[in-house]
């Protein structure tokens, strides 16, 4: 078998969200990376992509080779289980992402409307593949995930500049709710922009458990304007959350979410479908009634987005979190190191890609070789790699591995 463990050289995408220069982490990341350009103060430095996806692939350190090409030549690396259902490639997509500002307000596909977007237009639409992810944060991270609880959403909707935009149902269901979305996605720019200075304008005390709604309109007009009809879905029908470092959220296909501010890592099955329909220029917006009949209405609270992590036995001396999602392409486990302490991971039967995320120290593979590990740099680790993890001044590192 070839190498079981193989630095990996990445690279950094510089979409205008994003955060700049040594303020992105996804940026401090990449140039640490071998032969790395340094980073430029004016330049955003958005997400970097560790894996296969051939949009923004990986290269292996020592040959410079694309991963992708390796794993083919070489599939023993990833094993007969993936390769039976995958095929000989890694099933997931993780990346780093820093975030200065609103990504755009998005769903990804589920494999049945993927397959009929790629089917259209297979140039937009690059894979067949649903697209459901999870984010953990490594800063303090702000969201919008899923939508708010039905009779929040009403009561918010009861105000006086909102009222003219509810649909014309008797009760107020998810089916009101697909189409009140749809509304606030179709409402003329000036309808929009002169909604949101009313809203600014109601007493705050009208505003019961939302009053955080008036700020983040002002917030997210100063980014896109007082006339994107994201401004209006986010604030009002959205779940805001905030998480800390470690803490996660799970978003399912075709659930509305758009990020807003951090630095968090992203794992995702392998696709990079999107449907995009607000925070973003509006020749990129994709068709709201499509958007709006794939909708799914999960998570519906806060709470049902959270990804909680527990103990893994994969770390054999108790150093591991792990972070399962309810689908079925990839795990993520989570090692922090305090020193003297150090962690060994038994052999996972699956490939996997690992990044440093804090500190420094060894990674021991079970042939003898030792890796001295430092902030951003990454790993792929095949199958029937056995890893131990030491430190003698901290170290934090996040390894997504194939689940089947």
């Amino acid at each position: 078998m070839a190498d079981g463990v193989l630095q990996l050289v990445c690279e950094c995408k510089h979409d205008p969200w994003g955060k700049q220069g040594k303020s992105s982490l996804a940026g401090r990341f990449w140039s640490n990376m071998p032969d790395a350009g340094k980073l430029d103060a004016s330049e955003t430095y958005s997400e970097m992509w560790m894996g296969t996806y051939p949009s923004v692939p990986s290269r292996i350190r020592s040959t410079g080779k694309l991963l992708s090409e390796h794993l083919k030549n070489n599939p023993d690396l990833v094993g007969p289980s993936v390769c039976d259902t995958y095929g000989p490639d890694i099933p997931f997509l993780p990346k780093v992402l820093s975030i200065a500002k609103a990504l755009p307000l998005q769903i990804h596909p589920d494999k049945a409307l993927a397959e009929h977007l790629h089917a259209r237009d297979p140039e937009k639409f690059g894979d067949t593949n649903h697209k459901p992810e999870i984010a953990i944060a490594l800063s303090r991270f702000e969201l919008f995930v899923g939508f708010k609880p039905l009779d929040e959403i009403a009561e918010l909707m009861r105000l006086e500049p909102l009222e003219q935009f509810m649909p014309a149902h008797k009760n107020f269901d998810d089916g009101a709710l697909r189409q009140l979305c749809k509304n606030l996605l179709t409402l003329p720019p000036d309808t929009v922009s002169d909604a949101i200075t009313k809203l600014q304008d109601t007493p705050m005390s009208e505003f019961g458990n939302d009053h955080h709604v008036p700020s983040l309109l002002d917030r997210l007009s100063k980014q896109y304007s007082k006339f994107d009809n994201g401004n209006l879905v986010a604030a009002l029908l959205m779940n805001y959350m905030i998480l800390e470092p470690g803490e996660a959220v799970c978003v399912p296909a075709d659930s509305i979410h758009a990020y807003l501010s951090g630095d968090i890592i992203e794992c995702m099955a392998r696709s990079d479908n999107v449907l995009n329909t607000g925070f973003c220029p509006r020749p990129d917006r994709d068709d709201v009634e499509l958007f709006a009949q794939a909708l799914t209405f999960k998570p519906h609270n806060p709470g049902e987005s959270l990804l909680q992590s527990k103990k893994s036995p994969i770390g054999l001396r108790g150093k591991s979190n792990e972070y399962a999602p309810p689908f079925s392409e990839f795990n993520v486990l989570g090692v922090t190191l305090f020193p003297p302490e150090t962690e060994q991971h038994r052999v996972l039967g699956s490939p996997s890609v690992l990044i440093v995320t804090q500190g420094c120290g060894k990674m021991n593979v079970g042939d003898g070789t030792i890796h001295d590990v430092g902030e951003g740099n990454v790993y792929f680790a095949a199958r029937d790699a056995e890893l131990e993890f030491s430190t003698k001044t901290g170290l934090t590192l996040y390894r997504a591995y194939a689940t089947f």
